[in-house]
């Protein structure tokens, strides 16, 4: 299952979405995610769904590669659902053990809870299937760029988080790595009840803090040792322009805005 995490891959597909500039992307990542807050009834998330489902479909990635690549993460999905449906208050008791109490308002705000991190965890993805990290290192200096004139140190933020997207797989198939060899050893990840599943996972967590910090130290001395200084003016290989597949999709999202707030009352 972790071998098909896609979140923070950049799959270079060669579609339209990936040819769109950087800054543009991460700014309609945001507006999108503000969208789906703004969904509260049936037909407004089946409008963002279809939306989303459409920019998923544009990115030319293979549906079956997605749907699995973001399985993991529906399991945090659904402990959060669990949380809510146990202590949520409000609406009808439709069942009762003890102290957990499920209403009919905590099942309808879970469902929409489930679909509303769906969407964003979706959104984020396509974001990250098509962007780079350097194009996301440079689409976030590009949309930052004001606060220079603050003293925020716009190009360390924006390498910052470019390294933190870049690590996601990398750490993720060093839990996979860290998995097989604690299998080697005897311990069994797949079978017992949920909290002896959970403790199976404590012995990783250290070994994978080493290896963190592993990666951490060596790519400080790397940058080092190419002269990397915070707080210098930069140069940039790539440069960005603002193109007609640009405007359009400003424009697309716009649309979808209006027919949202059109759906939602």
């Amino acid at each position: 299952m972790m071998n098909n995490f896609i979140f923070g891959r950049y799959l270079p597909l060669g579609s339209f979405v990936h040819k769109m500039n950087p800054a543009v992307k991460i700014f309609l990542c945001f507006y999108l995610v503000i969208l789906v807050f703004l969904a509260n009834n049936f037909f407004s998330y089946l409008s963002m769904i279809l939306f989303v489902s459409s920019l998923i479909f544009c990115t030319k990635t293979p549906l079956k590669l997605f749907i699995r690549g973001i399985i993991p993460l529906i399991w945090i999905i659904i402990f959060t659902i669990i949380i809510q449906l146990i202590f949520s208050s409000g609406g009808e008791i439709i069942y009762k053990l003890w102290f957990i109490r499920i209403t009919n308002l905590g099942v309808h705000n879970a469902i929409f809870l489930f679909f509303r991190f769906l969407l964003i965890i979706s959104i984020s993805t396509a974001l990250t299937i098509t962007t780079s990290p350097l194009e996301i290192a440079d689409g976030i200096s590009i949309l930052l760029k004001p606060l220079k004139k603050l003293k925020f140190p716009v190009e360390t933020f924006s390498l910052m988080i470019s390294i933190s997207l870049r690590f996601v797989p990398t750490l993720n198939d060093e839990v996979k790595t860290i998995m097989d060899a604690q299998r080697s050893r005897g311990v069994d990840f797949g079978s017992g009840g949920l909290i002896k599943r959970i403790k199976s996972f404590v012995p990783l967590l250290i070994p994978l803090f080493v290896s963190a910090f592993k990666h951490a130290d060596n790519l400080s001395v790397a940058m080092e040792a190419r002269g990397y200084q915070i707080n210098q003016k930069r140069t940039h290989y790539n440069s960005y322009h603002f193109n007609y597949i640009d405007a359009l999709s400003i424009l697309f999202s716009i649309l979808i805005m209006f027919l949202l707030f059109i759906v939602r009352n």
